[in-house]
């Protein structure tokens, strides 16, 4: 049923679920008013939706998987017949797989580039214009500092997190004089389920970087997208990590990435079926005057 009369401004946070998204909920709701909270899990919605209402939002739940075509048009309509409109998007729904590019399942591949890219694309291109319309609100995009770098064996996660960064940024800037924000956010590793579900776990570059919580990577990016602020990194690790992509050589930053994030069990990327501690893993470069050769690990030098 179609609600008549003047549309709510509501805010709508995506992968509000879990993670990060349930965290933001939480934090966006102490300013009262109705929060849209999309994510697959109705479980999940139900306990955020109690959080949200709890810190003195009104809460909206929608059961959606953003990697179905008309995700964005089912939105739009729930929006309709609660009468509310857009005024703030979060985008913090996405994924990533860790491994070697050629090793990773194709079809899962793909649906990063359809979630962390199409999808936040499609929402932010739809709700943009009346936010520009009515001269209010704006969109708080998660990107990663892992889009400031390529990513050797999570491929794709990181060259999506450098298309939102480098889309949001613009955006921000076409927008900045309409009286609309865009944020683009972008955490270090936080303690979240994205860690396991990714197998970023198991690699020793995501044991090595501090883990930031949840909640505090919400209260910054809240707080940056209502300074308006254009990019908001947090944490003081996180900081540090961009100084340094920013500074270091790529020969010597895609080598060392690729070493932190490879594990010796992983599928060998050459496609010979073995593990690559087995196969190209057991060989090492070595310079010698005027060319290259292999040597087998353990080898005399």
């Amino acid at each position: 049923m179609t609600i008549v009369g003047e549309p709510r401004p509501a805010i709508v946070v995506t992968g509000a679920s879990a993670g990060i998204g349930r965290a933001i909920a939480r934090v966006a709701a102490r300013e009262g008013g109705p929060l849209v909270l999309i994510g697959r899990s109705s479980d999940g919605l139900d306990e955020a939706a109690r959080e949200v209402a709890e810190a003195g939002g009104e809460p909206f739940t929608l059961a959606l998987d953003l990697l179905e075509r008309d995700a964005p048009g089912r939105l739009e309509s729930f929006l309709i017949e609660n009468g509310l409109v857009c005024e703030v998007l979060v985008n913090s729904a996405g994924y990533g797989l860790r491994g070697a590019a050629v090793a990773l399942p194709l079809e899962e591949q793909l649906g990063i580039v359809d979630l962390n890219i199409r999808a936040l694309s499609e929402l932010t291109l739809r709700f943009l214009p009346g936010m520009a319309a009515r001269r209010r609100g704006g969109v708080i995009n998660f990107s990663s500092i892992a889009g400031f770098v390529p990513g050797p064996y999570m491929t794709l996660y990181y060259a999506s997190k450098a298309f939102v960064g480098s889309f949001s940024q613009a955006l921000y800037q076409e927008f900045r004089r309409a009286g609309v924000t865009v944020t683009c956010v972008a955490p270090g590793p936080v303690r979240t389920d994205f860690l396991e579900a990714s197998k970023a776990a198991h690699a020793a570059l995501f044991r090595l970087l501090p883990t930031a919580e949840a909640e505090m990577v919400a209260e910054r990016a809240w707080r940056g997208f209502r300074a308006r602020r254009r990019l908001v990194v947090p944490g003081f690790s996180a900081k540090l990590a961009v100084v340094a992509a920013r500074l270091l050589p790529a020969s010597l930053l895609l080598p060392l990435i690729a070493r932190l994030q490879r594990s010796g069990n992983d599928p060998c990327p050459c496609g010979s079926g073995k593990k690559f501690k087995n196969c190209c893993g057991a060989r090492r470069w070595s310079l010698s005057p005027g060319i290259f050769r292999t040597k087998r690990a353990g080898g005399r030098r």
